[in-house]
């Protein structure tokens, strides 16, 4: 494991906490705090975390706020975020267009 943070702020990393700087990313936050990899890929199920860094290749997705497929990479640290590791195969939820009735 890197060396750690102190920092008051954190988010929370499929539950646990993690500790960031004002302006890092949450990819940086994980990676600075030793954790390198937070999906699978589809198929072969080979872990995946930061490859480019600058949003290009999409090997960094998770899911931030109930958002899924965010990049770690580039999305701001925020406190109180909850980050989760994002599985592929899992099917996206379906939701109803707005003002749709069910």
């Amino acid at each position: 494991m890197s060396a750690e943070i102190t920092s008051d702020e954190t988010f929370r990393f499929d539950g646990a906490p993690v500790p960031f700087r004002p302006g890092q990313t949450v990819g940086g936050a994980l990676a600075a705090s030793g954790v390198v990899s937070w999906r699978t890929t589809r198929g072969s199920g080979e872990p995946r975390g930061l490859f480019c860094g600058i949003g290009v290749c999409y090997d960094c997705l998770l899911s931030v706020d109930g958002q899924r497929s965010q990049r770690a990479c580039v999305t701001p640290a925020r406190a109180g975020q909850d980050v989760r590791s994002d599985n592929p195969d899992a099917p996206l939820p379906l939701t109803a267009p707005e003002g749709a009735e069910p």
